[in-house]
């Protein structure tokens, strides 16, 4: 299947396609990292708790697209890494993008249950590349 669109068509730009996502940091609404996901045309959802955004998740884990964690206000890389990993199956579907300045490489996992982790402060194209690589499964679906 092949999706066409011509590079004038106003969301030409745009690979979230209004996709809701959790953003879980603690920037506020009006950071870096909210301003770039809401140009890449998703639809965010803010916490600024760790915990109250994974309960919001837990509650319907399918009504996000994507979470998108700013580790460094939640204790680091590692930290977060941990918490995900005791997620429920339901929960740990849906894909996940990890922001942190203790990244050395940035990951781009093969395997559909892996987290994007990304170096803060993160750049506006490696943010488009990881939601690209994140959401590469349900894009894949949504071609016409």
């Amino acid at each position: 299947m092949q999706q066409i669109r011509s590079f004038d068509q106003e969301n030409a730009a745009q690979v979230g396609w209004g996709i809701r996502v959790m953003l879980i940091t603690r920037d506020g609404t009006d950071g870096p990292v909210t301003r770039r996901i809401a140009g890449l045309g998703g639809q965010i959802d803010h916490c600024d708790e760790l915990y109250t955004g994974l309960s919001l998740l837990g509650d319907n884990p399918y009504s996000y697209g994507l979470i998108a964690v700013d580790c460094d206000a939640f204790g680091g890389l590692d930290a977060v890494r941990k918490v995900f990993a005791k997620l429920e199956e339901d929960a740990a579907r849906v894909p996940v993008i990890l922001i942190s300045r203790d990244c050395p490489v940035q990951i781009f996992p093969v395997d559909r249950g892996g987290a994007v982790v990304l170096r803060a402060p993160v750049s506006a194209v490696s943010l488009r590349v990881g939601f690209e690589h994140a959401l590469r499964y349900r894009l894949a679906t949504r071609m016409i």
